[in-house]
């Protein structure tokens, strides 16, 4: 009975988003951006350094980090100023560098943007979206913002560091969900449902748990997130497109010295973390936590695939991803609940939020706990 019941939930959820969303699905349907970054062909055609560049799109961190640990200063410095948008987004490159890199390409691409807006002979509405992308280029070229990755492909990419990675012994990574990118990064509404916002929260709480402890929780955008609820929410589709960046990510956090990070996967981000498990079972993570699952195309926690301990925040009330039928059927839907008991999941008490965005609010237990887990201290989660 439990199953035919499982299955009219996930004929119908099928059903919901073949035939109710038909008329809008074109819309939200998103072309996943993979592959290495701009200006990948100008670095490999690139003999200025008389050796052979480490090919972005098969190089592996680990060997990419040899590279750069092999080449002088000078060097270094030649490839930020000829490839700042392929040494920014080059997993397995030194941290510093990539900062410096991603500050050149962003600067670059406000000028372009700038330029444009500039340019009477554009339709307006492209001079207006121009202009809007030149003040957010200006806002990420802010003093202190440390931009670990940056592609503007599509609707926009983005890492971004809190806190002194290079000497953190506690780390974490955010992975967003749905209708996150470039704009939406660090918006100001529904902070807490923002990458930046959900970083920065944990981050202080940790603060708050250990003063004087060296921490820094990265804020990761590498993947293109569906926008809306629709098909692209519904299928893994976009998550395998992400899961793989992600995978790269870690590995290259581990090659550049990072300590391994406790992944924090909220929303649609769980189906990514689900589906990148295998890397963090290479020792890249310490920990894999979802909150606000909606499945991670497994059936259950050992199914992960994963050494890195993992924990399933309880899902409040008022989080509407509680209506979504947890089945995987002919593509659509991510499978079992992760906070299910049957999962096998390590239970986080989320006591305090409210809403799909409210687990990293302050003074929730979900929050408290999360920086418990990231700090290492376990005995203290309910």
């Amino acid at each position: 009975m439990r199953r035919f019941k499982r299955t009219l939930a996930a004929v119908a959820l099928t059903t919901t988003v073949v035939a109710g969303t038909a008329g809008w699905a074109t819309a939200h349907h998103q072309t996943a951006v993979t592959g290495p970054p701009p200006g990948t062909a100008a670095w490999r055609a690139d003999h200025s350094l008389h050796r052979t560049l480490p090919d972005p799109a098969t190089a592996s961190p680990a060997e990419v980090a040899r590279f750069f640990a092999a080449l002088p200063e000078d060097g270094r410095r030649r490839l930020v100023l000829r490839h700042p948008m392929v040494v920014g987004n080059l997993d397995g490159a030194p941290v510093a560098l990539r900062y410096e890199a991603n500050r050149r390409a962003l600067a670059a691409e406000r000028a372009e943007q700038r330029a444009r807006a500039d340019d009477a002979a554009l339709p307006e509405y492209e001079r207006t979206q121009a202009a809007g992308l030149a003040d957010r280029y200006r806002e990420l070229l802010a003093p202190g913002r440390q931009i670990l990755a940056f592609d503007p492909r599509g609707r926009g990419q983005l890492a971004e560091v809190y806190g002194d990675l290079a000497t953190a012994r506690r780390t974490a990574v955010v992975v967003p969900g749905s209708d996150i990118d470039l704009s939406s990064f660090d918006r100001r509404t529904d902070r807490y449902g923002t990458p930046a916002g959900m970083a920065t929260s944990l981050r202080e709480e940790m603060g708050r748990q250990a003063p004087g402890a060296r921490t820094a929780v990265i804020a990761w955008v590498g993947y293109t997130t569906p926008v809306g609820i629709g098909p692209d929410a519904a299928t893994g589709r976009l998550a395998g497109a992400g899961a793989p960046r992600l995978d790269r990510f870690l590995a290259g956090l581990a090659a550049s010295g990072a300590v391994p990070p406790a992944v924090f996967c909220h929303s649609y981000g769980s189906v990514v973390c689900g589906l990148a498990a295998h890397a963090i079972g290479r020792g890249e993570a310490s920990d894999l936590v979802v909150l606000g699952s909606p499945g991670v195309r497994a059936d259950s926690a050992a199914g992960l695939r994963t050494t890195a301990r993992v924990w399933a925040v309880r899902r409040n009330d008022a989080d509407w991803i509680g209506n979504i039928p947890n089945v995987e059927l002919f593509g659509l839907g991510h499978g079992t609940d992760p906070t299910s008991t049957a999962f096998g999941a390590r239970p986080v008490s989320s006591t305090g939020s409210h809403g799909h965005t409210g687990y990293f609010a302050p003074g929730t237990e979900s929050l408290r706990h999360c920086a418990e887990i990231a700090l290492g201290v376990y005995g203290a989660v309910r």
